[in-house]
């Protein structure tokens, strides 16, 4: 089994939080030495100009990262046009952080069942979100909340104008129901 590729697909399965040399040699169980020199051989094949991404060490964590030199590029993917309407699983993810700000991805992640990196990078970018400080838990993770552009987007003028979930069922909305939105989840901040 190659396991460079097996790095590689770990790698992308944690996405953003990234995976240190200790949980890469357990995983895969075999030293940390020869962990290091998978990860070395990696990033060498990553220097080609045929690769668009590589693997950076960001703090202690081993992260797969894109290259700076093609930033304007990712730059044009974010604020071209046909990006400016928001996709389904944007709304859902939007609704979550607007309902129970200010909340971490990881809550947002348990409660949509599915990673939200991606979805959450690109709010930000659109500027419908922003980090908003950093939670008690343990990590510390990042905290997000709505901004005044997400307002001036779904057109209300204050959080508060948000509308009732019952406004949104046809049935009477049960406390179930409900606690995908609100309180429930909310941090400890």
């Amino acid at each position: 089994m190659n396991l460079e590729a097996v790095i590689e697909g770990l790698l992308f399965v944690v996405g953003d939080d990234g995976l240190d040399l200790d949980e890469i040699s357990k995983i895969l169980e075999i030293s940390k030495e020869e962990t290091k020199e998978l990860i070395k051989n990696l990033q060498n094949d990553y220097q080609s100009d045929k690769r668009g991404i590589r693997i950076d060490f960001l703090g202690d964590k081993l992260k797969l990262t894109t290259k700076k030199e093609h930033n304007i590029y990712y730059q044009k993917l974010l604020t071209t046009d046909d990006n400016n309407t928001l996709s389904q699983a944007a709304l859902e993810t939007l609704a979550i952080i607007a309902y129970n700000q200010p909340i971490t991805r990881v809550k947002v992640d348990e409660l949509r069942g599915i990673s939200n990196n991606h979805i959450i990078r690109k709010l930000v970018a659109k500027g419908l979100i922003k980090e908003s400080g950093r939670s008690s838990m343990p990590g510390r993770p990042i905290l997000y909340e709505t901004t005044r552009e997400f307002l001036d987007y779904f057109g209300l003028s204050s959080i508060n104008d948000l509308p009732d979930m019952r406004d949104f069922l046809q049935e009477e909305i049960t406390e179930e129901d409900t606690d995908l939105y609100q309180s429930k989840y909310k941090e400890d901040i």
